[in-house]
């Protein structure tokens, strides 16, 4: 089996920069402003956090499809095959951003947005 050795364990603000291009002006102008910002940024956190989401990366397993392709071609996929418009691929931003600052002020209970679906596994 051969493993991508360029596979996180989450979405990495270091792709951020690929996805510019994949879609409309909307989406180009959101990425701009995004890339720029220091990795440990709030805004920066929350997009990360959208793409984590989107991209269902915490049901991503070693021996998954997914996990062997790696985290830049996943989300990738993810964003250019995404169906709705640039505004609504953006609509988990907002949420992130509220949740990363429920978290900041002490709130630990935070609901999942997106339901994960089950976890491809290679026999």
């Amino acid at each position: 089996m051969t493993i991508n050795l360029r596979t996180d364990l989450l979405f990495p603000p270091r792709l951020i920069p690929a996805l510019r291009d994949l879609r409309g002006e909307v989406w180009r102008a959101f990425v701009d402003s995004i890339i720029p910002l220091p990795d440990t940024h709030p805004d920066k956190l929350a997009f990360c956090l959208m793409m984590i989401r989107h991209n269902s990366c915490l049901s991503c397993l070693s021996g998954s499809y997914r996990f062997m392709r790696g985290c830049e071609l996943c989300a990738l996929q993810t964003v250019s095959r995404f169906q709705g418009t640039d505004e609504e691929l953006m609509s988990g931003y907002a949420q992130a951003q509220a949740d990363l600052a429920r978290y900041a002020a002490g709130e630990t209970d935070l609901e999942p947005v997106f339901e994960a679906p089950e976890p491809e596994i290679w026999e």
